[in-house]
């Protein structure tokens, strides 16, 4: 297996402009993501995204964000600094009109520029695999729930 990247795709009914804000927005990304989450959608902020009673707490730095179409950031470890260099993961959305809703594209990258053993390259890939199978989703399921179909 590669471990390069971890790509996933959805449609869900419910505009860009819409789905942009769920995917980069504190208060949605608590919904169907992560606990907690504190972050500005905009280039070069910083925030973190935190699971269980801060049992987790992962530093993102937003590279990317343009309404309604691209929001990115990269994210490491706890304890580790995050900045815009190939030794943290690449998360990036990208949102496309589709029909009357959209085509949310997931993909992260970097696993193999971290370093890492094979063995964590492979445990930490299927990890986040694994959970981008459960949250992606999730984020399908908490947009029905915020725009319902007429």
């Amino acid at each position: 297996m590669e471990y390069g990247i971890i790509e996933r795709e959805i449609h869900v009914d419910a505009s860009p402009e819409v789905v942009f804000e769920v995917v980069s927005s504190p208060e949605h990304i608590s919904e169907w993501w992560t606990d907690d989450a504190s972050v500005e959608a905009r280039p070069g902020a910083v925030g973190k995204l935190i699971w269980g009673d801060r049992a987790q707490v992962v530093p993102i730095t937003v590279l990317e964000a343009e309404p309604p179409r691209l929001f990115s950031f990269r994210w490491c470890y706890p304890g580790d600094e995050v900045d815009d260099s190939a030794d943290t993961l690449l998360v990036t959305f990208e949102l496309a009109p589709s029909g009357t809703g959209t085509r949310i594209r997931l993909t992260e990258t970097g696993f193999r520029e971290m370093g890492w053993e094979a063995a964590k390259l492979e445990d930490v890939y299927r990890d986040h695999s694994s959970g981008w199978d459960t949250f992606v989703p999730r984020l399908g399921e908490y947009l029905a729930r915020l725009v319902p179909t007429r």
